[in-house]
């Protein structure tokens, strides 16, 4: 399943929720990305919260404790004409 997926089904959860139950519930689930996969049981250790209280807190755990892996291009950004922070001319939008 992808990120968003997995995002997804937390939503289905009754939440408040430890973070233990969470993981028996649905810590089986791998989420896939471009280097290869990790459980959500593994993200959602990761994460140190202990219970969360509505799905949207578990989200944002999730997000914040996936792997390194899943990121994509360190340090990438579209709105940044150079990341390395040496270009001349400020672009706007």
């Amino acid at each position: 399943m992808t990120l968003r997926q997995a995002a997804r089904l937390l939503e289905d959860c009754d939440y408040p929720l430890d973070c233990g139950t969470l993981q028996e519930l649905h810590g089986e689930f791998s989420i896939e990305h471009p280097e290869g996969s990790e459980s959500l049981g593994a993200v959602l250790e990761r994460s140190g919260d202990s219970e969360f209280q509505d799905a949207m807190e578990a989200q944002l755990a999730l997000y914040g404790a996936v792997g390194e892996a899943a990121i994509g291009r360190k340090g990438y950004s579209d709105r940044d004409p150079d990341p390395m922070g040496t270009a001349t001319d400020v672009v706007s939008f």
